[in-house]
């Protein structure tokens, strides 16, 4: 008899066949290098229950570029995995064809030149035609939205996030979990979580004090006759990566056990099919699947990873639908008898050019956007050089910020946050007021000027790849590696913490880095409260003005070993 596991697999195996998930499916709609709405949209209804899930827009409304990163390390057993694949390795991976949509839409290869064959992709309204069209044909199908959702753009920044609340209400998700959210502060979350007409889970999230749930831990859901748990997992390291004293009182963490308890209460109440809408990381949603027995499906966000295939673990599915409104996923399972009995997915790329706008949303978000019109478009600048920044390592905005903090404050050395949000621009066009707070757009802005030894700076470095590069993914804390500049270094990434990085040079003298020498240093982003300077937007804004149309040599500064 095959066996639950067997049966899984060999429908992994069959859906590359009839084109539902995967290679079959990318293969075929590339090797058209034409695309139709109806084609993004095909898609053979299959068992009882239907999941819709999108993540990480970061505020992002309106169509945008977006290249995904050239460099995804992955360390211990995670390297040469997907999500940690990327360029020609990813295409052949998957079956897509170079020069494709989809080569464009999921890599970074042929960047420039794709993206004026095939356009912006993204944009809000563009994703309520989806998801309208997947619920016209499952009415029941839930959409779950999988956080940093309210941050990252001029206008919810202003609106405290309120722009994003009210186009997102009109997609009308089933669930949403959380990140960026809780740096809008303590007050402003419990004020919207108050008036959301759908659950803001966390089952991760504590009162510090009392330690009890600080926020409903999952939501039972009735969908095509079965009883289906959405647990929510925020992301755990909030009081690591962002400044705890915007969300005081409240504690985090992975949790394991926390979470193997809450699939079991689901179970016991009667769950059919657990789904953890989950803002770890793929990483260590990888780990916690192996980990914890009895999860479903693994909705995972973070890492801003887009795959056209789950990745499985065990029994549990991994979905990952990408960042900035580019994707969305459709999962449809068959549930019965209390089980998962075999899955359909696909990838849905949001080609803006080619999926016609909700009418509706369309309206809604111009809206949302008319009392800021003016300030967005106003032209600071132009580039000549592709900006982009995804990637482990620095990308050019990042190198952009770098060059304006260290000329504004006359500094040596740069430190600009390893973020993964922030749209792309393509060279010759106009850098506009938006462009730049699409890149920088966060409440704990101030560019401070410090002083730091060489010994300081080489800590942080190690504290920060630690974050990133260490084999154990419970204790990859943080985001990509902090942007330096002014400086290089040599980084092994399968050193243990305190000898990955070496060799750190001024980049101006190339003089070594004296540990004793005091050096000063630009940057922004701190999680200390207090920090004093200028908001990052005026400071590069200003510095883009200066320089009228800027221009960013390829960077070679960061020499990578052991990837």
């Amino acid at each position: 008899m095959i066996s639950r596991r067997d049966f899984l697999q060999a429908t992994v195996a069959a859906s590359a066949l009839w084109g539902a998930s995967g290679v079959g499916n990318w293969a075929r709609l590339a090797a058209q290098q034409r695309l139709t709405q109806a084609q993004l949209l095909e898609f053979e209804d299959y068992g009882n229950v239907t999941l819709i899930h999108i993540t990480d827009i970061h505020a992002q409304m309106k169509p945008l570029w977006f290249r995904e990163p050239e460099i995804n390390i992955g360390v211990g057993d995670n390297r040469g995995v997907p999500p940690h694949v990327t360029g020609a390795d990813f295409l052949k991976m998957f079956d897509i064809e170079t020069g494709s949509p989809h080569a464009y839409a999921l890599t970074y290869q042929d960047f420039e030149a794709l993206a004026k064959a095939y356009g912006r992709m993204g944009g809000l309204d563009r994703c309520a035609t989806v998801i309208k069209a997947i619920r016209a044909a499952r009415p029941d199908a839930l959409l779950l939205d999988g956080g940093d959702t309210w941050q990252g753009s001029l206008t919810a920044q202003r609106t405290l996030g309120q722009d994003m609340v009210n186009v997102m209400n009109a997609l009308k998700p089933d669930a949403m979990t959380s990140h960026w959210e809780f740096t809008l502060g303590i007050d402003r979350v419990t004020e919207i979580v108050e008036g959301l007409a759908f659950p803001f889970l966390g089952a991760n999230i504590f009162d510090a004090e009392w330690n009890e749930p600080a926020y409903e831990p999952y939501k039972m859901f009735e969908v095509g006759g079965a009883q289906v748990a959405v647990i929510g997992q925020a992301f755990p390291y909030l009081p690591i990566a962002n400044p705890k004293w915007m969300f005081p009182g409240l504690s985090f963490g992975v949790r394991e056990e926390r979470m193997a308890e809450v699939v079991a209460e689901v179970r016991d109440a009667g769950a059919d099919l657990v789904v953890v809408l989950s803002h770890n990381g793929f990483d260590v949603d990888r780990k916690m699947a192996g980990n914890v027995e009895g999860i479903d499906v693994i909705l995972t966000g973070h890492t801003h990873d887009a795959l056209p295939e789950p990745v499985m673990v065990g029994k549990t599915l991994l979905i990952a639908s990408g960042s900035n409104g580019k994707f969305i996923s459709r999962v449809d399972l068959d549930v019965q008898n209390g089980q998962m009995m075999g899955f359909k997915h696909k990838l849905i790329p949001i080609f803006s050019d080619v999926i016609t706008p909700d009418a509706e949303v369309a309206a809604l978000i111009d809206a949302e956007r008319e009392p800021f019109k003016a300030e967005l478009e106003e032209v600071i600048g132009t580039t000549d050089s592709l900006l982009y920044r995804r990637g482990n390592f620095n990308g050019t905005w990042d190198d952009l910020i770098c060059n304006a903090l260290i000329d504004e404050h006359q500094a040596d050395i740069a430190l600009s946050p390893g973020f993964r949000w922030g749209p792309s621009l393509l060279p010759g066009e106009p850098i506009t007021r938006e462009d730049l707070h699409n890149a920088t757009a966060m409440n704990y802005p101030a560019a401070y000027h410090t002083e730091m030894t060489g010994e300081t700076l080489h800590t942080i470095l190690e504290d920060v790849a630690d974050n990133l590069f260490n084999p154990d993914p419970y204790y990859q804390q943080g985001g990509d590696m902090v942007r330096v500049g002014g400086m290089g270094y040599r980084i092994d990434v399968t050193k243990p913490q305190g000898s990955r990085i070496t060799e750190m040079t001024m980049l101006k003298s190339g003089e070594a880095v004296d540990p004793a020498k005091t050096y000063a240093v630009a940057g922004w982003a701190s999680v200390n409260e207090g920090t004093e300077g200028p908001a990052i937007w005026d400071l590069v804004e200003a510095w883009i003005k200066k320089q009228g149309t800027v221009s960013i040599d390829p960077n070679t500064s960061v020499q990578v070993a052991g990837a």
